[in-house]
């Protein structure tokens, strides 16, 4: 592997090993801290929402403009970014919502229900259902940083701070299933290893047949997956957590964080 694809690699594991975060906070923190996951993942949402409108799709659009033309290649983007939305929607679709993680729970629910073999398949469920949704997490991650490196930090941060409480959310019915931290622990950080193994498929797949056509189609699909995440996952969860307004203050926070680094960076 060439030292380019060396830092989007890099960036794509430590995004994914954020789940062992979230793993960790529910078997050793005593109580929620729901105002800073309220803020948390409020900020990440307003970090994925800003880079998708402000940066990505419009790299997208000078990219396939230079290639096809301004209307054209206004059109492919578009195309390409609902395109985003359609393959992550469908993921969602396919992931039975009873066994879909993406919900908010507390750390305070370890202490209040006992083991039960039973659940070990809802379980096992949980696990995978979360490496579903991190898969393509991981693919826009090291997209994203081989095109621009900085721009995949700031990505690759602000999934990582959605991972950590979906770890929470993937190791609290794991432990209900089979009583076992240690086991529950291994699972869902096992489940956040989806992210490198999206970015490892990229890598083999995607990089030899690159062209400026086909960045472009990623650049936008990418946002398009952003979007949805956003929408779909961490501001509801930010909401759940009952801290509205300090989700509202992470979203904007982060939106500010991430204009005031590309300014930067320019």
């Amino acid at each position: 592997m060439t030292h380019e694809f060396l830092l989007p690699l890099l960036l794509t594991l430590g995004a994914g090993l954020a789940t062992g975060i979230g793993s960790a906070i529910a078997f050793f923190a005593r109580h929620t801290n729901k105002r800073l996951l309220s803020f948390s993942l409020g900020l990440s949402g307003g970090v994925m929402i800003y880079v998708s409108f402000v940066e990505l799709l419009r790299q997208a659009d000078a990219t396939l403009a230079a290639e096809w033309g301004p209307r054209a290649g206004a059109a492919i983007a578009t195309a390409s970014f609902f395109g985003g939305i359609l393959l992550i929607g469908i993921i969602d679709r396919l992931v039975p919502s009873v066994e879909n993680p993406h919900e908010a729970r507390r750390v305070e629910e370890m202490e209040h229900r006992p083991a039960d073999k039973r659940l070990m398949r809802m379980g096992l469920m949980t696990a995978l259902a979360i490496a579903i949704h991190n898969f393509p997490e991981g693919i826009a991650t090291f997209a994203t940083a081989v095109d621009d490196p900085a721009l995949g930090v700031a990505i690759a941060a602000a999934i990582a701070i959605h991972n950590i409480p979906e770890g929470i959310a993937v190791s609290i019915p794991i432990y209900y299933a089979t009583g076992n931290r240690r086991q529950a622990f291994t699972l869902s950080l096992l489940s956040g290893l989806a992210e490198p193994v999206g970015a490892v498929l990229a890598w083999l797949v995607l990089m030899p047949l690159m062209t400026p056509t086909l960045m472009g189609c990623i650049l936008a699909g990418v946002a398009g997956i952003m979007v949805f995440i956003s929408i779909d996952e961490l501001l509801p969860a930010a909401r759940e957590y009952g801290q509205a307004h300090t989700a509202l203050y992470g979203i904007v926070g982060g939106m500010a964080v991430m204009a005031a680094s590309l300014l930067l960076l320019d």
